[in-house]
């Protein structure tokens, strides 16, 4: 479920952005009690996500605006599937199009890519997560999306968990030091993740108590050995340039989890118009 509280936050910041000061063409030719009614369509095959975000740009401009939705949130839909029919004030409809459009398109193409990583790994024991890359101002977004997808939420930010990554080992002096540290700050409800690049790491790892350990950038061969040598007492999570074609040989590790940023930080948003009728 969407906090449309949160939502609403961003689609204004958004509506802001794109006019600050009323739409100069859509004012200067627009009669103000003119009615249109536009079709929402799919241009290219995608999982649609993002429906209510859509809606809502609409109706924080046209409270009175009629809409028809045809397709489920989450549905995969094919080439020229009429998503949606909407009938209401002209100006606020097009005042409204392209702010709609880009957060839906973005979030739907969010969706697509997640789905083909969780097709790819259906009937195996890892998920496909995400990750923080996402766009700036849009996390709560980026995040319902591969939700939507298939996939599964890592932390939300920096406050709602402990991710030591290279970084933080090389500043702290060790992974033992650093995972200490971490749980002598930290509520004994939150869980420590480690990041580690070889075998010896993923010992260290384990023996000053991660919860989760991430195997960064190992070859399969390495990452069946450590997941091995885990042997369940700490979840897996394999990162660092997973790809769809990746992900099948990853899955055969028997990690638990497979993250990848490729889902929100470089996706492609679904093509998909909105034609004025």
């Amino acid at each position: 479920m969407l906090d449309m509280t949160i939502v609403d936050d961003i689609i204004m910041r958004a509506l802001k952005e794109d006019m600050p000061m009323g739409d100069l063409t859509t004012d200067s030719i627009i009669p103000s009690d003119a009615i249109c009614s536009a079709s929402l369509i799919a241009k290219e095959e995608g999982i649609i996500a993002g429906l209510d975000v859509f809606e809502r740009v609409f109706t924080l401009l046209d409270p009175k605006i009629y809409i028809e939705r045809y397709v489920n949130e989450g549905e995969k839909v094919k080439a020229k599937t009429l998503i949606m029919r909407l009938s209401g004030n002209a100006r606020a409809m097009l005042k409204a199009e392209r702010t709609a459009l880009n957060l839906l398109q973005r979030m739907s193409g969010i969706a697509t890519a997640t789905n083909r990583f969780a097709e790819i790994l259906k009937g195996t024991k890892t998920k496909i997560v995400d990750t923080r890359k996402t766009a700036p101002g849009l996390r709560y977004l980026d995040k319902y999306a591969v939700r939507a997808g298939g996939g599964t939420n890592h932390r939300f930010c920096l406050s709602d968990g402990v991710l030591i990554k290279d970084n933080h080992i090389k500043a702290a002096g060790s992974i033992t030091a650093a995972v200490e540290r971490a749980r002598a700050a930290i509520p004994h409800t939150i869980k420590i993740e480690v990041e580690t690049e070889s075998l010896e790491q993923v010992k260290e790892a384990l023996e000053a108590g991660a919860d989760i350990i991430m195997l960064d950038n190992m070859t399969p061969e390495a990452m069946k050995e450590a997941v091995d040598y885990i042997n369940g007492r700490a979840l897996t999570e394999a990162s660092g340039n997973v790809t769809v074609e990746k992900a099948e040989i990853i899955a055969k590790t028997g990690v638990d989890l497979v993250s990848s940023g490729s889902l929100t930080h470089s996706v492609k948003a679904m093509d998909i118009s909105l034609r004025f009728e």
